[in-house]
């Protein structure tokens, strides 16, 4: 199928998007819906027939999925959900940190072992576009700043290991076998139907819930967040694209702020006084924290002409105020366990 025809913008394509259930997934498919592609959204398999965040997607976007439920750590299962494709997004995989130190196991068969059955299959299957999501974690502390596609890469957890070690199979299905394989880095994503595993959510969640006293972990660290449309507008930038293939390309917003100048700005954002105190059980390992993460995005916009809609402090600012206003709906904050920690 490679090279037959025309590939790129203004084309319709069938689209596999494994992890089309979770955060950053269902707000991808409704994006190619809304584009006027054809998602074939892979959940995970589940004996209550839910369809994860999709669930509570429009009913117009929801009357167009083509939903296979599936387990990415299953090769015959992902190949029959890839069949008559054109394309896969691979987002699909274990991404809690702390939960990586207890059963890191489970992050290799998902991680390593699913992103291995996705680019059998789409060899096998002779896909035009394989979009693989890597994650800034796998630059581990800033070595130099902002971080282009060039630094060194560091598993300082072992999710980030599994992640790497994922990466670089993606890359090689490139350099043996000419797979058409960009590696899609985003940094760290937040918005709307994040799980209060991360630091945004966990943030707005407790301020919601009527508490003053804010738990987290440390908050010297810094992070570059990404907005989720942004992230979007990313893996639909390399999937219409016919730049990139072998290619690295970071997407984050080239700004850098820490955690607890984060947990500031939401409280203002909100219209609230807080207190931040320190939770120990939210620590992470010494070695393990990444304290610094800064991303050079200029590659992206190269490549695939993307610019962050919300980048900036200006533009985080916006991002926040948006993400806040969902979380403290009712009926989306009922489903958060403000009162605990999440891993």
């Amino acid at each position: 199928m490679i090279g037959e025809e025309p590939y790129g913008k203004g084309k319709s394509l069938k689209v596999l998007v494994t992890g089309a259930d979770g955060f950053i997934g269902s707000h991808l498919v409704e994006a190619l819906v809304a584009r006027g592609h054809e998602p074939r959204a892979f959940v995970f398999y589940n004996s209550f027939n839910s369809w994860g965040w999709l669930d509570r997607s429009p009913e117009p976007v929801r009357s167009k999925l083509d939903v296979f439920a599936g387990d990415i750590r299953d090769p015959h299962g992902v190949r029959t959900a890839m069949q008559g494709c054109d394309a896969v997004l691979h987002l699909a995989a274990l991404i809690a940190i702390p939960f990586s130190y207890h059963s890191p196991d489970s992050y290799v068969d998902t991680n390593v072992r699913g992103t291995l059955n996705v680019l059998q299959a789409a060899r096998a299957l002779g896909l035009r576009r394989v979009v693989h999501t890597s994650t800034s974690e796998v630059y581990g502390t800033a070595r130099y700043v902002p971080i282009d596609e060039e630094h060194p890469l560091q598993g300082q957890s072992p999710y980030s290991a599994s992640k790497i070690g994922a990466d670089q199979l993606a890359y090689s299905f490139y350099a043996s076998f000419d797979l058409p394989v960009v590696i899609a880095r985003p940094f760290n994503t937040y918005g709307p139907r994040q799980s209060a595993r991360a630091v945004i959510p966990t943030i707005i969640t407790q301020i919601a819930s009527g508490e003053r006293r804010i738990k987290l972990g440390a908050t010297s660290p810094t992070r570059d967040f990404s907005f989720v449309s942004d992230t979007v507008a990313g893996f639909i930038a390399a999937l219409e694209s016919e730049a990139g293939a072998g290619e690295v390309v970071n997407f984050g917003s080239n700004f850098e702020i820490s955690v607890g100048d984060t947990a500031r700005a939401i409280a203002e954002v909100m219209g609230r006084e807080i207190e931040i105190v320190s939770d120990e059980e939210r620590l992470r390992p010494k070695n393990s924290e990444v304290e610094r993460l800064w991303a050079a995005n200029a590659k992206a916009g190269r490549l695939f002409g993307w610019r962050p809609a919300y980048g900036g402090a200006e533009g985080f600012r916006r991002g926040l105020a948006e993400t806040a206003e969902w979380f403290t709906r009712p009926g989306n904050l009922a489903g958060y366990r403000a009162d605990r920690y999440v891993i």
